[in-house]
């Protein structure tokens, strides 16, 4: 591609850089936890149809799910839900198909008093956008639209067909992505703009979520001692899950894609429940976990570990032992992905055009890292045989208080990606 196309590319983007800001404004705004995504993805498919694309609005049955490799257990039940898919195609199909992915859903804001300002009415300050899912990942949702508006301004279209996914559930299940691969939508490669500071994703994590349920023994806490307290029963489970915790992290068994990275494998005790008085004995206690697991590792024989593991802990009280706690999966069952291991010729060809497009418009070498969180791009690169590329802005504090994007970051990853999209898919002019 010459050399000016490529720079009339870059400042097509630096020229709708305003509109593109006030297009996340506008999509931070909606507040699309789990359940209510539907007005951003009905907004969402207008501004596609506006586009001239061909938009595919449907809604996500568990049932045409359930069963499929990758499938998750389902958190809040599917009702009125929705994904959202543009496709561009050309006259003269040439060059290789793409997909570029992101997901809607943001995790819940937790106490609104702890943040500086409302979640949900983004503020721009000092070159940061705040607001609950500015940084994961409206602004990677911003970035791929708009990098398809720029060549379209130029007059061209991706010279080989090109699907926009807005997808729900990455953040319970990754179900929405998945939703895609059962419609028929594949591609030879595909980018997801999560927000890990303008680094490619080499390696990320599997995730396991379950829930533990106990039953006590309730009592007026006068007479204690004749009751069961279901929440500090739960207390030697933690203990226990600790410890698996750190057997899992022994550098021994690392595999090679995260030996510069200290504690891959994180633990956490996400929610808890219990009791319905404070002067009554706690007759019931739930917590839910979360575990990671590595690029291989057998999730099957994972999760059969960690249920053991409390089980196992569970029979050292005489209680437990004879009123086991209930465990169930519950959300994420989820693969790790190592792109590292992907020897495809589309997988190699990808990682160069993203790279030469990132050291174009950033002057500096594209960094490659390895995650201890998970995302979509293991329903391609596992279950698709798509190689995927996960590279997005900046953004600091993604699922805690005051969350933020840093805008800089968002246009020049919305530069790199509209220079990946026409090198890796060519260009059609649109006249």
């Amino acid at each position: 591609m010459p050399a000016p196309l490529r720079q009339a590319i870059a400042k097509a983007v630096d020229d709708a850089f305003s509109s593109q800001v006030g297009f996340l404004e506008r999509l931070c705004r909606f507040p699309s936890t789990r359940g209510n995504e539907q007005d951003v993805q009905r907004f969402l498919a207008d501004e596609l149809t506006a586009r001239g694309y061909d938009v595919d609005l449907w809604e996500i049955r568990e049932e045409q799910l359930r069963g499929l490799p990758g499938f998750s257990p389902v958190v809040t039940p599917y009702s009125d839900a929705f994904n959202v898919v543009g496709t561009s195609r050309s006259q003269s199909p040439r060059g290789r198909s793409l997909i570029l992915n992101g997901h809607v859903d943001v995790v819940p804001t937790g106490p609104s008093e702890m943040w500086s300002a409302p979640p949900f009415e983004p503020r721009t300050a000092d070159d940061w956008m705040y607001g609950r899912g500015a940084g994961d990942m409206k602004a990677g949702l911003s970035c791929n639209l708009f990098a398809l508006d720029a060549l379209k301004s130029l007059g061209y279209r991706p010279a080989a067909k090109c699907h926009i996914q807005f997808v729900i559930e990455e953040e319970s299940t990754g179900n929405g992505t998945l939703a895609c691969l059962q419609r028929g939508y594949t591609a030879d490669a595909a980018l997801i703009p999560e927000p890990f500071d303008e680094t490619l994703v080499m390696a990320q994590v599997g995730v396991l979520w379950l829930r533990v349920s106990l039953s006590g023994v309730p009592s007026h806490v006068a007479h204690a001692s004749a009751g069961v307290n279901a929440i500090e029963a739960a207390i030697p489970l933690f203990a226990a899950l600790r410890e698996l915790e750190a057997r899992w992290n022994d550098e021994a068994r690392r595999p090679l894609e995260f030996a510069q990275v200290p504690h891959p494998l994180n633990l956490n005790i996400g929610r808890i429940e219990g009791g319905n008085w404070a002067s009554s004995v706690p007759a019931w206690a739930t917590f839910e976990l979360r575990m990671g697991i590595y690029p291989g590792d057998d999730i099957d024989r994972a999760e059969a570990e960690l249920r053991a593991c409390i089980e196992t802990a569970a029979m050292r009280s005489a209680y437990l032992k004879a009123n086991p706690p209930i465990i169930i999966a519950h959300g994420f069952r989820a693969e790790g992905y190592s792109l590292t291991r992907d020897n495809s010729e589309n997988a190699a060809d990808a990682i160069g055009l993203l790279e030469a497009a990132h050291t174009e418009i950033s002057a500096k070498p594209l960094v490659r890292s390895a995650i201890t969180a998970t995302t979509d791009a293991r329903f391609f690169g596992l279950y698709g045989g798509i190689p995927a590329l996960v590279y997005g802005p900046r953004a600091e504090r993604i699922h805690g208080y005051d969350e933020r994007v840093f805008l800089p970051s968002v246009r020049s990853v919305t530069q790199s990606i509209a220079l990946f999209v026409a090198d890796w898919c060519g260009l059609e002019a649109t006249q």
